[in-house]
């Protein structure tokens, strides 16, 4: 009697034990699960990836400085940036007389900005 109720009690523990496991497992093979963890996994790789480029502009700027210390390159340098650079616009392109005296205008209204909506 005592046999019998033991394997019955282990075999209930069992199919338990069993039950819950396959459950779990199904739970995590649903699609939100399964979405759910590839976006884990991304935002993981995106820290990973953020910290190696912070490393990797730390040496490259540590060596930076120690090129400078080596070079002398320390010095404090006053240099103004130089005026924004202005293109001659040609006017009169359809004019006969164009090759040979073309009229340039130093303010035009014409754009060279490509991004520009046209």
């Amino acid at each position: 009697m005592f046999r019998r109720t033991f394997w019955f009690t282990a075999g209930a523990a069992a199919g338990v034990w069993a039950t819950t496991k396959v459950n779990r497992k199904l739970r995590q093979l649903t699609p939100e699960s399964l979405a759910a963890q590839a976006a884990n996994k991304a935002i993981d790789a995106g820290h990973r990836l953020k910290d190696f480029a912070l490393d990797v502009r730390d040496g490259m700027l540590q060596r930076e400085a120690e090129l400078d210390e080596v070079l002398g390159l320390n010095a404090p340098v006053d240099r103004e940036l130089p005026g924004p650079r202005r293109r001659a616009a040609i006017e009169n392109r359809n004019n006969p007389d164009y090759s040979k005296n073309p009229t340039y205008v130093e303010r035009s209204t014409y754009t060279y900005n490509r991004n520009e909506d046209h």
